[in-house]
């Protein structure tokens, strides 16, 4: 599991002292509605959510913790993956969608979703913070591998372990003579686009764009639990998928390798992906709470001791639109997911997210019409 996040301290700290402040909010205003806070509105009835797979692990953690807050609500996430997520929200079968990618514009998918929220733009929060680890099953061989090389596995160019060019960036490692077998997700994901992205801006070598990953090499598996045991079941091969389940297939064999983002390789753990959080920036969306990460900039990005192989997981909502009792559960419930930035979630495999970001998100989720 990811542990040791130099944050943690602060995190706890700014937890503690909203929890602090919501105690005595609440005391003083127990009797007064007519101030339209969360206290005077009632939270009961269904909320749905559907989407990424990656943040499937994330979503038991503050799934727990909103129905203990809200014993009247129920709650149901579907991990279908994030083009399903997507599709469903702009359907309007579910109240909020999991997606490790934005919303498409040339795909039409901004304009299904203001549609959607009834002539109301939908906002992007990026809530949920989650590595992608390239995991592998060759023994007990540690690898490390250069974002050039990544891309030519993955395109099939290099096809061996024990190939001249892992070999040089592995002296002293006693590479096998075994085929390299590829790993990709079969079904629509926002993974497979972020690390499309990530293998096109650091590379420049890569053809290929969007949810659907290339099945020109390698074998197809459903889901992020679906590549992660393919990988355990087969060794000498390797694939993207989130830090979680990588972490989760350990005792099967499979490892992490370390990238060599430009710097020097890089192991993937907390202060790692927090050196890349430090530098994240977010495109020009035309309102503050709409917060859509420049993945270009982070993905080609080779800070020195970063590992900005993320995903920040979006959670599409209406921005307004919904009827009062759907309004009421999305703020409650992302006020939930805000309020749980803590240990059990960086257990589950995510990081916390605290300071100027985490701010920005509670400002977002209270602007929910």
């Amino acid at each position: 599991m990811i542990r040791n996040f130099k944050r943690t301290a602060a995190i706890f700290g700014i937890v503690a002292a909203t929890s602090t402040a919501l105690v005595a909010c609440s005391e003083s205003n127990e009797s007064d509605s007519a101030d339209g806070g969360s206290d005077s509105v009632e939270v009961s009835g269904d909320l749905s959510g559907e989407g990424a797979s990656s943040q499937k692990s994330a979503m038991s953690v503050f799934e727990k913790a909103f129905l203990n807050e809200y014993p009247d609500a129920n709650f149901s996430y579907t991990s279908s993956g994030s083009g399903a997520g997507v599709k469903a929200f702009n359907g309007g079968t579910v109240d909020f969608a999991g997606s490790d990618s934005a919303l498409k514009e040339d795909k039409g998918e901004v304009e299904a979703a203001k549609e959607r929220c009834d002539g109301n733009d939908a906002w992007h929060l990026p809530t949920t913070i989650g590595p992608v680890a390239i995991a592998y099953n060759l023994g007990d061989t540690e690898v490390n591998l250069s974002t050039d090389t990544l891309a030519k596995i993955f395109k099939g160019e290099i096809t061996k372990w024990n190939d001249d060019a892992i070999k040089a960036e592995n002296e002293g490692t006693d590479l096998p003579d075994k085929n390299i077998t590829v790993i990709f997700r079969s079904d629509e994901s926002g993974t497979s686009d972020n690390f499309q992205k990530f293998l096109t801006a650091a590379t420049g070598n890569w053809d290929s764009e969007g949810k659907q990953f290339p099945d020109a090499v390698g074998e197809g598996a459903n889901g992020s639990s679906g590549v992660a045991d393919q990988v355990a079941s087969i060794e000498g091969a390797i694939t993207y998928v989130e830090a979680g389940y990588a972490h989760q297939k350990e005792a099967d064999g499979v490892k992490i390798a370390k990238i060599d983002f430009g710097n020097g390789p890089v192991e993937l753990n907390a202060e790692s992906v927090g050196v890349a959080l430090d530098h994240l920036a977010f495109k020009d969306t035309g309102s503050e709470h709409n917060m859509v990460v420049d993945s270009d900039k982070l993905f080609a990005s080779n800070d020195e001791g970063a590992y900005p192989l993320i995903l920040t997981t979006y959670n599409i909502v209406c921005s307004a639109g919904y009827d009062e009792e759907t309004s009421a559960l999305v703020k409650a419930f992302f006020n939930t997911v805000l309020d749980n930035q803590n240990d059990e979630l960086e257990n589950a495999g995510f990081i916390p997210v605290a300071g100027d970001h985490l701010e920005r998100l509670k400002a977002a989720v209270d602007a929910i019409q």
